[in-house]
Order: C-alpha cells, then sequence, then structure tokens
C-alpha cells in the first residue's frame, strides 16, 4: 500500500487532478492591499463582500482586523495590521510579517472591481456546494425527494439574506455591528497620552480668555510628548506632534527658542505648519491623508476659529459639521487632536454653541492671574474629563528665559518666557493639606473660619476651591497635639457658634506695647488652666492694614506686608514666600 497516493475529497473522478473551487487569488490580494493603504475603501465593500467569501482563511483573518482597525479610528498600514494580529495571537495564521509586507505591495485606486471578482467566486463555490449536498442527499439509502427540496429552499434563502446585506440594507448593517457583553471586552481602552489628562485617539480641547497663556501651556504640552519628557508629574508617552500654527506663527520660533534653552535640549518630534487650513474647505481632505500617512499622537490646532472661518458659531449644525471634521481627522489617525478655542466675554465655556463639548473627551480650561513674568500665576482646570476623575488645578509661574545672541533694534534683548510647575515637593499643589501648611508657615491664627482664610488666600494671590478650603480649616481645628505650638493660640472654647468666629474683633494685633508688657510665657500647661501665660488674643500674622491694627500700635509689633526681592526691591509673590525665596521669578540665579 506504499505506493498508494492518497487523494482528498476534491479530487474528481481518478484523473489524478486535484478539484480545486473557484476562486480568485489575484483579486483577493488588491482588495486587502487597497484596503491597507487606503481604508476609505472598507465601507464601500463591506456592502460588496464578506470575510467568508475570501477563498483563503488567511484573508478571511486579515480582512477582518482591517474591518476592526478602522471601526475604531486606528491605522492600517501594514506596521498597525502585524500589531494587530500580534495582539490577538494570530499573525502566524494570517502568514506572518512578510506575508503582510508582500500584500502591501498590491493596491489599485478602484478595489471594487476587484471585489466583484471575490463574490462571483463566492457564489460559484456555493453553487458548486450546493450542487454536491443535493447529490449526497440524493443518493442516500434512506433518500427523500422532501430533504432535498428543504435544502434547497433553506439555501435560497441565506442566499436571499446575504445578498441583502452586501447591497447595503441599513438594518441588517446596523444588525451588524452590534456586540454582546462578551464583546465589550475585545474594544479598545483607552491609551494615555499625557496621565490622565490627554490620550490617544481622543478629541480634546483646551479654551480660555485671550491673551492667557493658552499657547504657552500647549506648547509646552508639545514639546513634552516630542521629547518623552514627563509633564509637570505626569506620565508621558513619547510620539510624533503636528502642531498647526493658524494664527500667531511669527511668534512661535522665540517661544520654541526659549523652551529648549530652558531644559537645555533640543524639542525634537515636534513639527509646525505656520498656516490655516481649514476645515470645511477641500484641503482638509489631504490634511487628513498627509496625517494619516506621519501618524503623529498629538495634532494641535492653534485655533479652533482660524480653521473654521466663515462658521457661525452659535449655530449648533454648523459648528457641529466643523467638530465632525476635526473627528474625521482623529478617526484617520488615533492621535490626539487638541484645537484650542477662546471663552466669550462672560463665564468660562468656550465661545459659540454648546453642541462641541458633548463630543470632547477632555477639555481645559487655561487663565492667568498677575500683571508681569514675576507674579503671575497660570492656572489650568480640568473642565470635563468623560471617562476619568477631573483631578485637581495645576498652576504654573512664568520664568523669563533670554535667548543668546538676539537683540531688539534699540539694543534691548530679545526673552521670551517658560513655564515652571508650583507644585511643592510635599503634599500635591491645591490640596487641603498643602493649604494647612501654608497656612501654618505664615502663622494663621486656628481660629480663623473660613471666609478669613478665603480672604487672606485671595489677597495671597493663592487660588482655591471654597470646599477645598473648608477641608484645610477643619483640619487645622480638629488638631489637639498640645506638641503644637500654636494650639496655645487657640484657646476658644469648642462649643463658640461658628458665626461668632467670623465676627471676631477687627484688632488682632494687641494695644501698643502688649508685646512687651505680656511676653509669651514657656511654662508647661498647668491643670485646670491654659498653657502658662499665652495671650488671650493671637498676634496678627500681617501688617495692621491687612488684619485691622489700630493706626497706634508700635512699629516695632507690625511686619512688613510683602517681603521684597533682594535685588530690584519687587514685591515678593504668595508662591515665592511659601517655597522660600528671598528673590523674585526675574531675578532667580538658577
Amino acid at each position: 500500500m506504499d505506493n498508494v497516493r492518497q487523494m482528498n475529497r476534491d479530487t474528481a473522478d481518478n484523473d489524478g487532478f486535484t478539484r480545486v473551487p473557484p476562486h480568485n487569488h489575484d483579486a483577493e490580494l488588491y482588495v486587502l492591499g487597497s484596503c491597507i493603504h487606503q481604508p476609505r475603501h472598507i465601507p464601500a465593500l463591506r456592502n460588496l463582500i464578506t470575510g467568508a467569501d475570501f477563498y483563503r482563511p488567511a484573508h478571511e483573518l486579515i480582512w477582518t482586523v482591517l474591518g476592526e482597525l478602522f471601526d475604531a479610528g486606528q491605522p492600517t498600514e501594514p506596521v498597525a495590521l502585524t500589531r494587530a494580529l500580534e495582539k490577538r495571537k494570530d499573525l502566524n495564521r494570517a502568514g506572518g510579517a512578510a506575508y503582510i509586507s508582500t500584500l502591501a505591495n498590491y493596491s489599485w485606486p478602484s478595489p471594487d472591481y476587484y471585489a466583484s471578482f471575490i463574490r462571483e467566486a463566492a457564489d460559484l463555490r456555493d453553487a458548486e456546494e450546493l450542487g454536491r449536498r443535493i447529490s449526497q442527499y440524493a443518493y442516500e439509502p434512506d433518500a427523500e425527494p422532501a430533504r432535498v427540496v428543504t435544502f434547497i429552499d433553506d439555501y435560497l434563502t441565506r442566499q436571499k439574506e446575504r445578498t441583502a446585506g452586501r447591497s447595503g440594507d441599513p438594518a441588517d448593517a446596523l444588525l451588524a455591528e452590534l456586540l454582546d457583553t462578551s464583546a465589550l471586552d475585545n474594544m479598545p481602552t483607552l491609551e494615555p497620552l499625557v496621565g490622565d489628562l490627554l490620550h490617544l485617539d481622543t478629541l480634546a480641547r483646551i479654551i480660555g480668555p485671550s491673551g492667557h497663556m493658552k499657547s504657552f501651556v500647549v506648547i509646552d504640552i508639545a514639546a513634552h510628548v516630542g521629547t518623552g519628557k514627563p509633564w509637570h508629574g505626569h506620565h508621558v508617552t513619547q510620539g510624533t506632534v503636528v502642531y498647526l500654527v493658524a494664527e500667531g506663527h511669527r511668534g512661535i520660533r522665540k517661544r520654541v527658542r526659549a523652551w529648549e534653552k530652558h531644559h537645555g535640549m533640543k524639542m525634537d518630534n515636534v513639527l509646525f505648519l505656520p498656516r490655516p487650513v481649514q476645515t470645511r474647505g477641500p484641503e482638509w481632505d489631504t490634511w487628513i491623508e498627509a496625517m494619516r500617512r506621519l501618524a503623529p499622537s498629538l495634532i494641535v490646532i492653534d485655533t479652533q476659529a482660524r480653521v473654521s472661518v466663515g462658521v457661525e458659531e452659535n449655530s449648533n449644525t454648523e459648528l457641529g459639521l466643523v467638530i465632525e471634521r476635526l473627528d474625521d481627522l482623529r478617526r484617520a489617525t488615533g492621535a490626539c487632536v487638541l484645537p484650542i478655542h477662546h471663552t466669550g466675554h462672560i463665564g468660562e465655556h468656550g465661545r459659540g454653541a454648546s453642541a462641541a463639548k458633548g463630543a470632547l473627551q477632555s477639555e481645559f480650561h487655561v487663565s492667568k492671574k498677575g500683571d508681569n513674568a514675576s507674579n503671575i500665576i497660570v492656572t489650568m482646570k480640568v473642565g470635563k474629563q468623560k471617562d476619568d476623575e477631573e483631578g485637581d488645578d495645576l498652576q504654573f509661574g512664568l520664568k523669563v528665559v533670554t535667548l543668546d545672541g538676539e537683540t531688539k533694534p534699540d539694543g534691548r534683548p530679545v526673552t521670551s518666557v517658560v513655564l515652571e510647575s508650583l507644585a511643592p515637593a510635599g503634599p500635591v499643589h491645591g490640596s487641603p493639606e498643602w493649604l494647612v501648611e501654608v497656612l501654618d508657615r505664615a502663622d494663621i491664627p486656628l481660629a480663623w473660619g473660613s471666609p478669613r482664610v478665603i480672604k487672606w488666600c485671595t489677597e495671597s494671590g493663592i487660588q482655591m476651591r471654597k470646599a477645598k478650603v473648608e477641608e484645610a480649616v477643619k483640619i487645622r481645628k480638629t488638631r489637639n497635639t498640645f506638641d503644637d505650638p500654636r494650639n496655645a493660640r487657640n484657646d476658644l472654647p469648642p462649643n463658640l457658634p461658628r458665626d461668632l468666629e467670623t465676627t471676631s474683633p477687627r484688632d488682632l494685633g494687641g494695644s501698643s506695647g502688649e508685646a512687651t508688657q505680656n511676653p509669651r510665657s514657656n511654662i508647661p500647661p498647668q491643670t485646670g488652666g491654659g498653657r502658662g501665660d499665652a495671650p488671650s488674643k493671637p498676634p496678627s500674622p500681617r501688617s495692621p492694614s491687612r488684619e485691622g491694627g489700630g493706626e497706634g500700635e508700635d512699629e516695632k509689633n507690625t511686619t512688613p506686608e510683602t517681603p521684597l526681592c533682594t535685588v530690584c526691591n519687587t514685591p515678593l509673590h504668595g508662591y515665592r514666600l511659601d517655597r522660600g525665596y528671598t528673590t523674585c521669578l526675574q531675578h532667580d540665579a538658577a
């Protein structure tokens, strides 16, 4: 029997030749190769063919993965396709990475032409299978004519449903997209780009009043993504950044050079297009295709208004079309698309119709407080995070950077500014625990309630939400450690009504000469009494003008309202005091 050649079931008669079912191998190659380079054809091709129409199982698998990548808005190029197959552990079934590269060599502007060949071959295979089954049923020992007729009817029904699905039946298309709960686990999760703030394949937005440092914040984010440096304590996924400078392109170079000098490195992987591309114009499709080929991680649009000229911003319909075109860019590239937009004259909402915010994954509000670089504080608030906790506000100071070898016509040096995080090494900046440390360092009395602390924070340039201030006050009041010297100054009864502490006398600094007449005692606390000879009223941590002290108080019992910079005598800002600096930011030697 060793000389007997095994024949498979498709061998016809005894001619020794294998019967190959109808198929068109080259057509399958051109359809898949065209979809790799031009995924926009996939929706139209789905109306003509299905995965089961491919003769080779490997081609059916590749077609399925290409459709999944397209539906997720991810690139379909060979590298992305290979990676997706590896994640599914199906790369070997698909023929390997080398075969994927071979497919990329096949491309045609109109792949529907070759899809018709695939469909025709699939129909012929089905008809052949129908004939084989009819013959099988007819020659069975217990064959019944009714069984053959029923099989034929079922076949014709399936073919009718299949044809309706491929012809664009909208109901059939929607039913095919439905997922059960198990399939939800296969959906891709958000991939972080900048901590929990920005994610890949999302549409985000930064808004704020004109001239409030929005572009400086975004340039700083772009530079950190391009170089891979953590962004002020937030992890960064390194990738290419494209910055569309639709307005203010003449000042972008100076800002970039200042960032590079301050950080001592080149701003790599950040590309700039110094002109607008209109979302409602034909060039936007070209822009989408260019970005699809480049595959950046972050695309900045500066600003939204300059790429939507002529659009009625207050119209939900017209602005919705702009947002849809931005979303087209996201789907084609898988990048985080980040437009910059202005707020209206009143409030902290983006200018124009409110429908745009619903399409955003994230939105941030940027504002500044101060009148020069030495005391400006830039605050970035999280206005929306669709799937994550919003988190705390971020605050930055500005540092002036002089550009080497550049001067103005009158001889003055050319300067720009960069962001410096104000987050201390201890508690997170802006948290209630951080405010507790600030109040302790400023020697604020423990008897102060929330209204007085809020007023003091406002005067000191500290921006805090009311709820966080109240939490900080509660933490300070609930402390009952005798080792804490500040507790010696809180001699108010524990059951004091809340409204009484907010109406305490304006004169908290004591009468003239009181500090000399009643020096603070170091006697340990006695049973049934106060701590030594501690004064009944806490001395003011600030000047009489801020705490309401009398005009006749001794000069020696008052402190300067705000310490001055040791170089230029400029009043130091609140956060500079909190961190122990003796100079303003402009004269910081570091």
